[in-house]
């Protein structure tokens, strides 16, 4: 090739390096350009993953996608895998007698076959080899190998920026692809019906139920009071189903303004009211062959709710302010602390949607109806916020046991996870005692109307739960216990006698 010609050949790789904003339309320019240029059957521009160390092709000339999608070679393997290994170029005048030429590609193979010439060349980023440029032709004995071995170093050195930024961007979308599968996993682990805390009789009905429903497509309605974990139950059905790949949807109809949320649900076209600037994409669009949550789905106004019972009817809705029907493949869970059928009744909720919601009822039962669960519930909480606040915090004390287990919270699962947080905040021992529990539980009475205990009372209730604590660390030994709590052995045993405690319990 003439001086002439080559330097007409960089000038037109560098129009094409910045012709387009896309950086494998530039690459492809560029391995057109040498095409016509080097007479060039095939051109390859490979990557390295140092995630994976391997080496694939990213753009092609003369290649099919399935030729690319064979082109896989670990570092140091074959022609380019030994390139990108050591940095330096190759140029083989015939593939034919080359064994470390593995045509992965199957293109270079067959009798018809004409002899063919490689050339490959490193791309680097500074010091480190990131791919290699390579370039199939036919055999020419006149050809001079290493002269088109040191142009298309040169277009290497041209096309590196570009390469760089391809290798930053398919780095970020491996990375990327790895942290969401990672989360996934994560979510699935999390949600899984049996990680729901709960022995009791009602719970294990709970879990018969979760494990039913979940691979249907059935419709859903959780019901239950506030704080009694109506949104774990929804999160367990979606990623134990066959809909767990595609997106879970979440909306809490009470947050919502009543004016807001049929935009919302459903969406919205650009000047469909005041304030809409531009097309909104609705939950029930996002949610496609997914699932949507309705959280608090009693307090839909009624004229939304007609829109949603032509979606759990037909799976169907046009925005609002459009004309186009949209049709999704959306399964339905909604969950609710209202009564439905007396809101049916007092006609603020529509019959028709609550017996389309109603399909397959999952019942919560609240905390005081599982009192089994209490302890289970609170050594979870307990092991979660010691964790979070770095605190090496072991176990209840038995009365902080008797208060939380007397107590008929009103708020439930939620309540108890905020007590137990509380009291992790105020302890600073390894023992949650029960004067690190709220006022709320001092009495443990329903209707909060009984006095706090006096003085004295309160006193000898520290210091029985102090006697306790020292038997059980000191496996029932009188004088270790006495020591724990910097006090005689008689005055000790004077003490338990008093609060009827014997020291054998805890041998």
């Amino acid at each position: 090739m003439k001086k002439i010609e080559e330097i007409t050949l960089f000038y037109e790789i560098s129009e094409a390096l910045n012709e387009h904003l896309d950086l494998k339309k530039s690459l492809y320019k560029v391995l057109d350009i040498l095409s016509n240029n080097l007479d060039m059957i095939r051109g390859t521009i490979t990557l390295l993953n140092p995630l994976r160390n391997e080496i694939n092709i990213e753009v092609a000339h003369g290649l099919s996608k399935s030729a690319m999608d064979r082109g896989k070679y670990k570092l140091g393997e074959g022609v380019t895998g030994r390139v990108i290994q050591t940095g330096i170029s190759i140029s083989i005048p015939k593939v034919s007698e080359e064994p470390l030429f593995l045509d992965r590609t199957a293109t270079r193979k067959g009798a018809q076959t004409p002899e063919i010439s490689f050339i490959c060349v490193p791309i680097k980023k500074e010091t480190q080899v990131i791919g290699a440029l390579s370039v199939d032709r036919l055999y020419d004995e006149g050809f001079p190998l290493k002269k088109g071995e040191k142009i298309l170093s040169v277009v290497a050195t041209m096309i590196e920026r570009q390469v760089i930024n391809l290798e930053t961007i398919n780095l970020e979308k491996e990375q990327l692809k790895d942290e969401n599968k990672r989360l996934r996993n994560e979510l699935e682990k999390k949600y899984r019906f049996n990680n729901i805390i709960g022995n009791s009789n009602k719970m294990r009905e709970v879990y018969q139920m979760i494990s039913q429903v979940s691979k249907s497509n059935a419709t859903v309605l959780i019901r239950g009071e506030s704080g009694t974990g109506k949104e774990l139950v929804a999160n367990s059905i979606h990623y134990n189903s066959n809909r767990t790949k595609f997106p879970f949807v979440k909306v809490n109809c009470a947050a919502l303004p009543s004016n807001l949320i049929e935009s919302e649900l459903f969406g919205h076209e650009k000047g469909a009211f005041t304030g809409a600037i531009k097309q909104k994409i609705g939950k029930f669009e996002l949610a496609n062959k997914g699932t949507i949550f309705l959280d608090e789905a009693g307090s839909i106004d009624l004229d939304v709710q007609v829109k949603l019972l032509r979606v759990l009817q037909e799976r169907e809705f046009e925005r609002v302010g459009g004309h186009r029907t949209i049709k999704v493949d959306v399964r339905i869970i909604a969950a609710t602390n209202k009564n439905l059928e007396q809101a049916v009744e007092q006609e603020s909720f529509r019959g028709d949607l609550y017996y389309r919601l109603n399909v397959f009822p999952i019942y919560m039962p609240p905390l005081r109806e599982r009192k089994t669960d209490i302890l289970l519930l609170a050594d979870y909480f307990l092991e979660k916020y010691a964790n979070e606040n770095n605190k090496e915090i072991k176990r209840l004390s038995t009365p902080a046991i008797d208060m939380l287990m007397g107590y008929h919270w009103p708020g439930n699962v939620r309540e108890l996870e905020n007590v137990i947080e509380r009291a992790v905040l105020l302890c600073e021992e390894g023992v949650i005692h029960s004067y690190h529990l709220p006022a709320t539980l001092q009495t443990g009475s329903e209707s909060n109307t009984l006095p706090a205990l006096s003085l004295d009372a309160a006193v000898a209730n520290l210091e029985k739960e102090m006697i306790i604590d020292a038997l059980k660390n000191s496996r029932g030994n009188i004088t270790t216990a006495a020591e724990l709590l910097g006090t005689t052995v008689r005055k000790f045993s004077y003490k338990a006698q008093k609060h009827d405690i014997s020291y054998r319990h805890y041998r």
